[in-house]
C-alpha cells in the first residue's frame, strides 16, 4: 500500500509522435469512479493492462489543493475489483486511456491518450514541490497548464467524451 502526499501538474498537449519519446512503459487503463467516501473522499478502481499482465488497484484521494492531494492506493484482486464496480458513481463514465510513461531530463512524464481524440492528450508530472521548475520535452507542444481546470479531470473528460473547446 502506498500512502502519501501527491503533488501533480497536468498539461493539455498536442499529441506528439510517440515514437520520438523515451517511452519506458505503455499501460492500458480502465478507471471507474466509485461513490464518494467519508469526508468527500474520491474513490476509484483501476484495471491496468501492461504487456498482457492485468492487475487491479483501489485508490482514495483527498484534495488539499488542485495540485496537491493525500493519496492512498493499493492492489486488489479481481474479485474485489468486480465487487467494488457495483459501487460505481453513475454520474461519471468509466475512463479509458492509454498511458505512455517516458523520461526527459530526469523527469518521469505520463502522457494519457484517450479514444475520443487523435490530436490532444494530457501530460502529467509528479513534483517534489508545487513550485518545482519543469523542463518540458522539446518534441511536445504544451498548450496550457490545466491543473486548476476541472473540465480536464479524467472523470469530466470521460463523461464528456471529448476535450473542452479551446478558447483564444
Amino acid at each position: 500500500m502506498s500512502k502519501g502526499l501527491e503533488i501533480e501538474r497536468k498539461f493539455l498537449v498536442e499529441l506528439p509522435d510517440i515514437r520520438k519519446l523515451d517511452v519506458r512503459r505503455t499501460i492500458v487503463i480502465t478507471q471507474t469512479y466509485l461513490t464518494r467516501g467519508n469526508g468527500d473522499t474520491q474513490r476509484r478502481v483501476r484495471c491496468i493492462n501492461e504487456n498482457g499482465s492485468v492487475r487491479y488497484t483501489y485508490t482514495e484521494k483527498v484534495f488539499i489543493t488542485n495540485v496537491t492531494r493525500e493519496e492512498t492506493e493499493f492492489e486488489i484482486n479481481e474479485t474485489d475489483y468486480r465487487r467494488l464496480l457495483m459501487q460505481a458513481d453513475i454520474r461519471f463514465a468509466p475512463v479509458e486511456k492509454v498511458r505512455y510513461c517516458f523520461n526527459y531530463h530526469d523527469q518521469l512524464f505520463e502522457l494519457d491518450t484517450y479514444p475520443f481524440s487523435r490530436s490532444l492528450a494530457i501530460m502529467e508530472l509528479e513534483l517534489r514541490s508545487p513550485d518545482q521548475e519543469i523542463d518540458f520535452p522539446d518534441n511536445v507542444h504544451v498548450i496550457g497548464d490545466v491543473s486548476d481546470d476541472k473540465r480536464y479531470s479524467n472523470s469530466a473528460l470521460a463523461t464528456a467524451g471529448a476535450f473542452p473547446e479551446l478558447t483564444a
